[in-house]
Formats: C-alpha cells, sequence, structure tokens
C-alpha cells in the first residue's frame, strides 16, 4: 500500500488567508495562523504556505507567517512564494519552515534546482508546478499565480525538475482549482508516471471521491484548502474515509 499524506494548503496574501477560483477572484478567509492551528490539531500531517502575490510583487510576507507558526505547530511544514535564491530558501529554513516550494524562479533558472538540493538536499526543494490543460494530455506550465505563459510543457518540466535535483512537486492545476469539480486526474497520472519522487496534487477537492481518485491515479499526497477553509468537512472525517477507501494514511493523526 502507498503511503499518502493529507496536507492542509493555505494561500496567504499580505497577513490573510485568501481562496480563489482558478487562482483569481481572491476572497480573504481570515487569519492564516488561526486556521493553520485548527488543522494541526485536527492531524495534518503537514501544511503548505503559498504567497501567491509573491512572484508578481517581487517579495513574500512568508517570513512572520512562518515564525508564528513554528511557535505552536509542529508538522512539516512547505512555503512557497517568492523565493529566489539559496540566501530566500536559507531565511525560510531559520525561520522553521522544512521545505520551500519554487516555480517561477525555478523556470527562469533551473540550475537554481540543483543548488538548492546540493545545499540544503533534494527533501528541501518543492518543485511548485501551475498547470493549464492546452489540448487532450497536454499542460503548460504557468508561473507568477497562473498569470504568465512559459511554452514549458509540464510533464518534461516535472521530469526534467527531478533530474535537476527536485524531491517533490506540488502538482496545481489551474483549470481545476477552487471549482469543487475534482483534481485533474489525468495530469496526476502523466506526472507520476515519468518522476518517482512524490506528487502532491493540489487544485479542485470538493468531495472524498475527488480525493480517492487522485491517490489512485498516483498523488502520493493530498492538498486541501476549499472544503476545510469553508468548513465543509474536518480533517478527521478525511482521514478516516481514507482509511475506509484503502488509502495509507496515519491512522493515529491528531494533535494534543
Amino acid at each position: 500500500m502507498r503511503n499518502a499524506r493529507l496536507i492542509a494548503r493555505l494561500d496567504v496574501k499580505g497577513p490573510n488567508l485568501i481562496k480563489g477560483i482558478h487562482l483569481e477572484g481572491l476572497r480573504v478567509i481570515g487569519d492564516p495562523q488561526e486556521f493553520a492551528r485548527r488543522y494541526y490539531h485536527q492531524g495534518a500531517d503537514e501544511l503548505i504556505y503559498i504567497d501567491i502575490v509573491a512572484s508578481l510583487y517581487g517579495r513574500n510576507s512568508l517570513h512572520e507567517i512562518v515564525r508564528r507558526a513554528t511557535a505552536d505547530i509542529f508538522v512539516p511544514l512547505t512555503v512557497g512564494g517568492g523565493i529566489r535564491s539559496i540566501e530566500d530558501v536559507g531565511a525560510m529554513l531559520r525561520e522553521g519552515a522544512d521545505k520551500c516550494a519554487i516555480n517561477t524562479a525555478a523556470i527562469r533558472r533551473p540550475e537554481l534546482i540543483s543548488e538548492i538540493a546540493q545545499v540544503f538536499g533534494s527533501q528541501c526543494m518543492v518543485l511548485g508546478v501551475e498547470a493549464k490543460r492546452t489540448s487532450e494530455g497536454k499542460w503548460e506550465c504557468f508561473t507568477d499565480n497562473g498569470r504568465e505563459y512559459t511554452g514549458i510543457d509540464v510533464v518534461e518540466w516535472c521530469r526534467k525538475g527531478y533530474e535537476l535535483g527536485a524531491g517533490e512537486i506540488l502538482l496545481t492545476s489551474v483549470d481545476q482549482e477552487g471549482t469543487r469539480k475534482g483534481f485533474d486526474n489525468a495530469l496526476i497520472e502523466a506526472v507520476s508516471q515519468v518522476v518517482p519522487i512524490p506528487v502532491i496534487a493540489s487544485g479542485g477537492m470538493g468531495s472524498i471521491d475527488h480525493m480517492v481518485g487522485a491517490y489512485t491515479h498516483g498523488a502520493d499526497a493530498i492538498a486541501i484548502a476549499d472544503m476545510l477553509h469553508y468548513g465543509r468537512v474536518t480533517l478527521p472525517e478525511i482521514r478516516a474515509a481514507a482509511i475506509a477507501a484503502g488509502m495509507g494514511v496515519r491512522e493515529d493523526a491528531g494533535a494534543a
């Protein structure tokens, strides 16, 4: 049985937790620390923080958010958005992050993937991928929160990212993100077939069946945002359903 992780994804803009559809139409949800603490106590395996406007403005607001989170949250933290250099990664790790997700900067300078992996280890280097479908079985990489075309094929880029040293892929379907219509399972399967590293499925979860489908098609972890933020389901309920479906998730999750 393949292990699977249940990850709470928190997209932030400034000090606020936000949520949108197709990474647009952003709506303020609340204080990210409050939500992160809730998900930690509900048993999230990991948390992902993404500053979704950082690359656009050339800076991020993650330092204080991560500093606050690590004061009372003790699961792995992945952070992304506006991280452009070895120095940026080091600064995030010093604040308490465990991994950094890099998208825009990696596409602009792919050698950065290898540099991060060599200095901090592949387990720290998460390749962030924002994918949009262009035709049947084809997807293009986007940057700057789904705004900028790159002309780069997603599957080939994921393969290259792995070869350069990425230890994990955060695979976000921009088409499905925020729609509650399910993950792009064809995308998940296409990427999972060409890389041996974990693939985190992100974008579109609106039901338990969507999670099971993503796992069946090769996802090693499920990033959940909308369903949790709006309180339509709790992590213990998701975990119980995953266990019932035969997914290899932890059974004893939950913080004291």
